[in-house]
């Protein structure tokens, strides 16, 4: 057991301990400046581009023109790290005088492998990420932010032949873990609790929802942890994951790829990204992707075409205006095929068992989105960003369930109507900055969020799938239901007219404010930051008006260039709706994390590993009424304690690592029920680590060939459903091999994945008592993807 002993009063005094610090003279030490401009391959300016000096905290992003400057450079001789997402990262030997101004000879981010002067290419396969996207507002790189944020990169989601957010995206952050569920949607569990979905900086999350990601479309996927006062307040305080999706680099390129799989998989997608006028002024990305994919249980398919074009337009050397349009289109079987029923216990079937039906109509789903990002550079340190979402997803459907199931192989099946509509409108404006009072450098970062969610669905049509001379048994299945049992629902009238109460909506005001202050030659950095969030929430007919103000102290101080050390306080708040059986309206959610850690970047940056502790703390939890288990009541709190490793990047040249370890431990600290004080929260696996190795040979006979090895190993699992904890405690452990093997040139790569190497039996689940059986999901056996893309 690991023991914490976070309490606001000893992070105060940590806090006030480095703030000490502050009144020290640092000892004089001869600076100078560099400054520089980086350029795409067609000699046009770069934005957006890392440039960092080698070994130290000090870097910058360039701006719209391309232009970046360095200041507080150590004297002598340095080393330049320049870094784009989609470009090779180059390294470049100078020297820094004392007190002058540095010129950089530009610097030209290109593709293919070679050397320049004195600039030498690293490897473009690196799994490390050192700064966040602009999505998430902030300028400081990774290394140096009060926070755990884990970036899940372009390269790494290829290596592992990740098709969208169902598989294994999870795997490459500590803590993270899928919760088995319906496949229209990822449920992604983090430090006790559910994270939030998040797209290009916007809170997207639905009831049901939003539609999976495709990975066709996905430059990077950063992992937030902690409640992230500065992005979003009304939030579950373990994280959110943001999606960022690509966008046009000014560079002409393409690629073609094809995959086929086991169960009948076959992926066609298409990356075009290009100038639209020869000024270069207008640019565009489009992404194409197209898929039939089964599954190892019969009956049971997800196809789905992806459309996400991408237009952005430079007004002049300041202002741009992007537009981007995706649409997802999936046809799937039956809701809730995957699931298994058995009143004799989990993982008793075979993995391939399915309460599917042949001839049960596909549920299907449109989803469209758009963003339109408005950018400007107002001066060489201010920066205004302004962005408009609007999101509108429709499903006609089915779910299957089980009413019942008994230990002869009989399960009683119900199918339930699921027709849903999604429409969600999002606005943002907020503005960067930096600005020096005396010896200390503050980074301003403020701004205003606006959105407004409504959900709508019917469930109110259910029919069995069973009667006097038909039920569905496992011991001898037969997956044709007779003529007279398939549904036939009625869809005469409007689905609002058929939702009923069954409408939720959600709109929210957010306007916030954040100062890093940067002492003593940005050696420490304080943040200060609040927000204040005013929420209407409506669910069946239920409604709550909230408004809320969260506070964030954070600091962070950097031991050498290399390490830096950090603490964090933030707070978060989730509205609920509903009432208790007298009537009284139920109080928000308030929440807040605790958080402790060390960051260090090794061998010049190629690689990082990073350690945190926390504490999250949620009050106001709901927990069912012990006088009348059809309602709720309030008097619930949740702890989840936790420490987190992540190591990633290229530990030797071609050889990259992704290596991470989680323990966490979530507990019930107060019920109404005091039976569950002390119980584990539901969702959860006490013990989780992943890795992934991958190494490609160069300078040899076999140059481009390459080969990787990863495992995913869960030990003290809770299935995420809340009767998990009364009648199955702890699920079995689970670990999973998973490899590939790969060649690769400047046009051609060719993979071969092979998943589950180990053919493991591996599933999730709980007891359920509605059916009284346990229901619960499997992985598949044993199975491989091939691929082949080409580059032009």
């Amino acid at each position: 057991m690991i023991s914490f002993t976070f309490k606001k009063s000893l992070f105060l005094s940590f806090a006030t301990m480095w703030l000490c610090l502050l009144g020290i003279s640092a000892s004089a030490q001869q600076t100078g400046t560099l400054a520089g401009k980086t350029l795409a391959s067609d000699a046009h300016p770069l934005a957006r581009v890392s440039v960092r000096v080698a070994g130290t905290r000090l870097g910058s992003i360039t701006n719209e023109a391309g232009e970046y400057v360095i200041s507080n450079v150590p004297v002598g001789p340095q080393v330049l790290v320049i870094s784009r997402v989609g470009h090779q990262r180059i390294r470049q030997a100078l020297t820094v005088v004392a007190g002058e101004s540095t010129q950089v000879a530009d610097l030209t981010l290109i593709e293919n492998a070679e050397q320049l002067d004195e600039v030498v290419v690293e490897g473009k396969n690196s799994y490390k990420t050192d700064v966040a996207s602009s999505s998430l507002r902030l300028k400081t790189p990774l290394l140096e932010l009060p926070q755990n944020i884990q970036v899940v990169n372009r390269q790494l989601l290829a290596d592992q032949q990740i098709f969208d957010m169902l598989e294994g995206v999870s795997r490459n952050v500590s803590g993270v873990t899928r919760q088995e569920h319906w496949d229209n949607y990822a449920r992604l569990n983090m430090r006790g609790s559910r994270v939030a979905p998040f797209r290009n900086g916007m809170n997207v999350q639905s009831t049901w929802g939003p539609t999976a990601e495709d990975m066709s479309m996905v430059e990077r996927i950063e992992f937030v942890k902690g409640p992230a006062g500065f992005m979003m307040a009304n939030g579950e305080p373990s994280g959110f994951y943001n999606v960022v999706t690509k966008k046009p680099t000014g560079v002409t390129r393409g690629e073609a790829a094809f995959a086929v799989g086991s169960f009948d998989t076959y992926r066609a997608t298409l990356d075009l990204d290009g100038k639209l006028s020869k000024d270069s002024k207008l640019l565009y990305r489009l992404n194409l992707m197209g898929q039939s994919k089964g599954s190892h249980r019969d009956f049971e398919f997800n196809n789905r075409y992806t459309i996400a074009p991408v237009v952005k337009y430079k007004i002049n050397d300041q202002t741009s205006i992007t537009a981007e349009y995706t649409y997802q289109y999936s046809q799937m079987s039956a809701i809730g095929s995957a699931y298994v029923f058995d009143a004799n216990g989990l993982g008793k079937q075979p993995r391939n068992a399915t309460i599917a039906s042949a001839n049960l109509e596909p549920t299907v789903i449109h989803d469209h989105s758009a963003f339109l990002i408005l950018e400007h550079q107002i001066s060489e340190n201010w920066k205004l960003t302004g962005q408009l979402a609007y999101f509108n997803f429709t499903q006609v459907g089915n779910s299957l369930w089980a009413d019942s199931a008994k230990t002869d192989g009989r399960i009683y099946r119900n199918s339930s109507i699921w027709d849903a509509a999604n429409e969600s409108k999002f606005g943002q404006i907020f503005v960067n900055g930096e600005v020096t009072t005396g010896p200390v450098v503050h980074r301003i970062l403020g701004g205003l969020d606006l959105g407004n969610k409504k959900y709508m669905a019917d469930w109110g049509q259910s029919f069995p799938l069973y009667d006097s001379t038909f039920v569905f048994n496992t011991n001898s299945p037969n997956y044709y239901l007779p003529t007279h049992l398939i549904p036939k629902y009625d869809r005469s009238t409007s689905l609002r007219a058929r939702a009923g109460v069954n409408v939720m909506s959600q709109s929210f005001t957010g306007l916030y404010v954040q100062d890093e202050l940067r002492f003593w030659q940005d050696r420490i950095r304080l943040t200060l930051a609040g927000r204040l969030t005013s929420v209407k929430d409506s669910q069946y007919g239920a409604a709550t008006n909230e408004t809320k103000f969260t506070s964030r102290v954070g600091i962070s101080g950097s031991v050498n260039k290399q390490t830096t050390v950090y603490a964090l306080y933030d707070q978060a708040f989730v509205p609920q709706s509903g009432a208790d059986r007298q009537g009284k309206a139920f109080d928000p959610i308030t929440g807040n994390n605790l958080e402790a850690g060390l960051k260090k970047d090794w061998a010049d940056g190629r690689w990082n590993s990073s350690v945190s502790v926390y504490q999250i703390t949620k009050n106001n939890v709901l927990t069912t009424d012990p006088t009348n288990p059809n309602y709720s009541v309030q008097l619930g709190q949740t702890q989840a304690k936790g420490v987190e490793v992540d190591v990633r990047g290229e530990l030797l040249p071609a050889l990259n690592l992704m290596l991470n370890y989680a323990y966490t431990d979530a507990k019930i600290t107060k019920d109404t029920r005091s039976e569950s004080v002390g119980l584990p929260v539901p969702g959860f696996s006490k013990h989780v680590t992943n890795a992934w190795l991958s190494y490609r040979l160069r300078n040899t006979a076999l140059q481009g060939l390459g080969v990787s090895l990863g495992y995913q190993w869960q030990l003290d699992r809770y299935g995420w459903f809340s009767e998990a904890v009364d009648k199955n405690p702890t699920l079995p452990n689970t670990f999973r091999l998973d490899g590939a093997i790969s060649w690769q040139n400047n046009r051609v790569n060719i993979a071969l994945n092979v998943n589950n190497i180990l053919d493991a039996y591996l599933y999730s689940g709980a007891y359920y008592s509605w059916s009284k059986a346990y229901y619960y999901q499997a992985e598949a056996p044993r199975n491989f993807r091939l691929s082949m893309g080409y580059k032009f």
